[in-house]
């Protein structure tokens, strides 16, 4: 269980140094979600060891979104002229994420379906 959480706070930290060094405008927890996804693709043998660590994480996502809600309340005075942008940027991302999600689903499906029509075709050399 301690190595697995090592190895997702390893990618964490990654993320972040390769994030400081190029500095590129995306967050360094996310380049670390990509270079693990990159390594579980490969691995997957590494997949089920960090499976149960990661599901328990997830179960208790919820927690952590508490420091961003006391941070919006602490800046609620600040955050008030802004309340326009915030509005629209969350019913856009929120748009963004439903028809990202909806066309990786559909793409996903037909991906399933064409790998199971080949698999129940007959194949004409075994006749």
């Amino acid at each position: 269980m301690v190595q697995s959480i090592a190895v997702l706070l390893a990618f964490q930290c990654l993320g972040e140094l390769v994030a400081y060094v190029t500095r590129v405008p995306i967050p360094g927890p996310v380049i670390g979600m990509v270079l693990f996804l990159g390594l579980l693709s490969a691995s997957p043998a590494l997949a089920q060891r960090v499976e149960p660590v990661s599901r328990g994480l997830l179960n208790h996502l919820s927690l952590l979104f508490v420091p961003a809600g006391v941070g919006v309340m602490a800046l609620a005075d600040a955050m008030k002229g802004q309340l326009i942008a915030i509005s629209v940027a969350i019913v856009a991302s929120t748009i963004l994420s439903i028809a990202v999600g909806a066309l990786v689903a559909g793409g996903l499906m037909a991906r399933m379906e064409r790998k199971r029509r080949r698999l129940d075709a007959p194949n004409p050399t075994q006749a």
